[in-house]
């Protein structure tokens, strides 16, 4: 039994919106959806009139994660079959995290299983007041998917991160946000709207220093602080002679706000 839930696509301006919606589910996923979330992704990454992507879901709720009747069918499949399943979990979050493109999730609700690991996964995270985040996986005998220890070991201590995925108890978006993990917490139904102002605001920035940021970014945790250096070094030489830099340096010298938005124009 798949999950039914629509991946809906809608570009506002310079930003691309990623919706699930799956009212009987709350936006369960499975492996239909992780291939149309890989490939909006991809699409929307190589696409050079979007500067931005929001990733949220429909019904008030981001996501349920996996669906719960699908997992239960698949323990009648062979091996070969639900690891093409995970494979294919496994190659949406790295489109995610590789996608040149900033992203920013917006929970409403709440986000439960695989739907934490796909917030987190984003570069930002909105979220409505009182949401919870709810890695349930333990509660129905499993362990996590989805690069969810990573991302909360990245971004929380053990102890936190033990409570979350050890007890299953449901966190509030407060508590994250206390601890740095959601970015702005939005009046109840202004998750969306929060996360939109994130996306214009990466959108009309300077698109290709915000790239090589996310990837440097990314690389963080495992370089050493030389081998970080040298990156960090090579990007800014890289980066002073573009036409990014010389609008942002002759803006801040002419006291006006840049204009990023012809970055090929010199």
């Amino acid at each position: 039994m798949k999950s039914t839930t629509e991946i809906r696509i809608e570009t506002r301006g310079a930003v691309r919106i990623l919706t699930m919606d799956g009212p009987s589910s709350r936006n369960s996923i499975s492996r239909p959806q992780y291939e149309a979330l890989t490939a909006a992704v991809i699409d929307a990454g190589h696409d050079t009139a979007v500067r931005a992507i929001v990733l949220t879901g429909a019904q008030g709720f981001f996501s349920s994660g996996g669906n719960v009747a699908a997992l239960q069918e698949s323990r009648q499949l062979p091996l070969s079959e639900v690891s093409r399943n995970t494979d294919a979990l496994a190659a949406m979050i790295l489109a995610i995290r590789t996608c040149p493109t900033p992203l920013v999730a917006a929970v409403e609700g709440g986000a439960a299983g695989l739907g934490v690991a796909l917030a987190l996964s984003c570069d930002m995270v909105t979220a409505s007041a009182g949401a919870k985040f709810t890695v349930a996986y333990v509660k129905i005998g499993l362990t996590p998917d989805g690069g969810t220890t990573h991302f909360l070991r990245e971004a929380l201590p053990r102890q936190l991160a033990s409570e979350l995925c050890m007890l299953g108890r449901p966190v509030s978006a407060e508590r994250l946000h206390a601890a740095g993990v959601v970015n702005v917490v939005a009046d109840a139904g202004g998750a969306l709207a929060a996360a939109l102002e994130l996306a214009e605001a990466l959108a009309t920035g300077a698109s290709a220093a915000i790239e090589t940021i996310k990837s440097q970014l990314a690389s963080a945790p495992q370089n050493a602080l030389a081998q970080q250096v040298d990156i960090e070094g090579r990007g800014i030489n890289a980066a002073r002679y573009g036409s990014e830099a010389g609008e942002g340096l002759a803006a801040f010298l002419e006291k006006r706000r840049p204009d990023f938005s012809n970055p090929g124009q010199e």
